[in-house]
């Protein structure tokens, strides 16, 4: 099937496939995107998602971008860090229209820190990560009708 396939290239891809430019563009998009999700956690926005995560806890917790004291589980982490990111809406755009580092690099630090320590992973594996999340998103959007109708809306 067509997901089939899909699923077994993203399954392949490893380190070795990660150019010396595409890790130099991934980390001017990691760092543009930590940027942008940091000056997020002042928006009002930001701050309500921040208080009614809140009621969630758990025993496996990431860090919430800005807030040095307070942790969520990776799920919620990666949902209040990606708000933080889209309230600023200065975050990197593809065409057709998509927000993609800040979809995939909140939910990958949320996940590489809920690996127990002695499982952490590489900045190469988080490399990795992020330029799958990425890819696959890019995907899906190109294979989408939906999409291609996108700037016809605008």
């Amino acid at each position: 099937t067509i997901t089939g396939n899909f699923a077994n290239v993203i399954r392949g891809l490893n380190t070795n496939h990660l150019t010396d430019r595409v890790i130099e563009r991934s980390k001017r998009m990691i760092l543009d995107t930590l940027g942008v999700g940091l000056l997020g956690t002042s928006t009002e926005v930001c701050h309500k998602v921040t208080r009614y995560s809140k009621i969630y806890s758990s025993d496996l917790s990431s860090t919430i971008w800005g807030h040095l004291d307070f942790r969520l589980p990776p799920l919620y982490a990666a949902f209040v860090n990606g708000v933080a990111v889209h309230s600023m809406d200065f975050d990197d755009t593809w065409h057709p229209a998509t927000h993609p580092s800040g979809a995939v690099l909140p939910a990958v630090i949320a996940l590489s820190e809920a690996f127990p320590q002695k499982k952490k992973i590489s900045g190469l594996d988080l490399l990795l990560a992020f330029n799958v999340g990425i890819e696959v998103q890019g995907r899906l959007l190109h294979f989408s009708s939906e999409a291609r109708n996108i700037p016809k809306r605008y």
